[in-house]
């Protein structure tokens, strides 16, 4: 009876073994959502220039505009790894500013955005405008699907695509 039960042990074994190498499992996704929006980055050598900011935003026959509000924007300082493998980030005010405009819908369909700006001491800032494609990207692996992003740069030279 003892050697009968150590052999169904092997034989058990030896088939989760296999199963397991012949049907991999896939990487998990993240449980994220996508924001569909329009990111602006407000470049750090402008940031003075500008107290608020509006943005308007076409693409496939709909538009949509509204105020911007800013925060400040920050860079990942890589605080290294640990031996056991537990590596860290922290993040830095980077003197950028950042902002949003919410849209129903975000596709890879080329886009009109225009930013108008009014400077700390009330005067209008130059109208700035930017034909451009948002990107789609797969930040978790082409298994996980793809995600849109539209990011531009707002600086004294007006906007464009970010990086």
């Amino acid at each position: 009876m003892r050697k009968s039960g150590v052999l169904l042990a092997l034989m058990t074994t030896t088939v989760l073994t296999a199963g397991c190498y012949y049907y991999p499992v896939p990487a998990p996704c993240p449980m994220i959502a996508q924001a569909t929006a329009v990111s602006v980055t407000v470049a750090r050598d402008y940031v003075a220039q500008v107290g608020s900011l509006r943005l308007k935003a076409c693409q496939d026959g709909v538009c949509k505009e509204a105020a911007v509000e800013l925060i400040p924007g920050t860079a990942s300082i890589d605080k290294g790894c640990a031996p056991d493998g537990v590596c860290s980030a922290t993040a830095s005010p980077d003197g950028t500013m950042i902002g949003m405009l919410m849209l129903e819908s975000l596709t890879e369909a080329p886009m009109a955005l225009t930013a108008r700006g009014i400077s700390p001491g009330g005067s209008a800032l130059p109208v700035r405008t930017l034909d451009f494609r948002p990107r789609g990207v797969y930040p978790f692996g082409e298994q996980c699907g793809r995600f849109v992003t539209a990011s531009v740069i707002l600086d004294a030279e007006g906007l464009r695509p970010a990086a």
